[in-house]
């Protein structure tokens, strides 16, 4: 599984990084969140799956 982030629908407040630390971090000088794993292992696909329902603006996007 990979993983983006459409930055023109992110709103920048740091859910994701909070749900699945592991995955997602926050830059608190962009005040948006990055995905810090190429690849997702499939241990954290749980974290990222409830990141990516719990995104507002449903920013968080499966790439493969």
């Amino acid at each position: 599984m990979k993983i983006k982030i459409d930055y023109d629908l992110c709103m920048g407040d740091g859910h994701c990084s909070e749900v699945c630390p592991e995955v997602f971090a926050y830059d608190d000088k962009k005040t948006e969140a990055r995905v810090i794993l190429d690849e997702i292992p499939p241990h954290l696909e749980y974290c990222v799956r409830k990141a990516i329902e719990e995104c507002y603006t449903d920013a968080i996007i499966v790439v493969e």
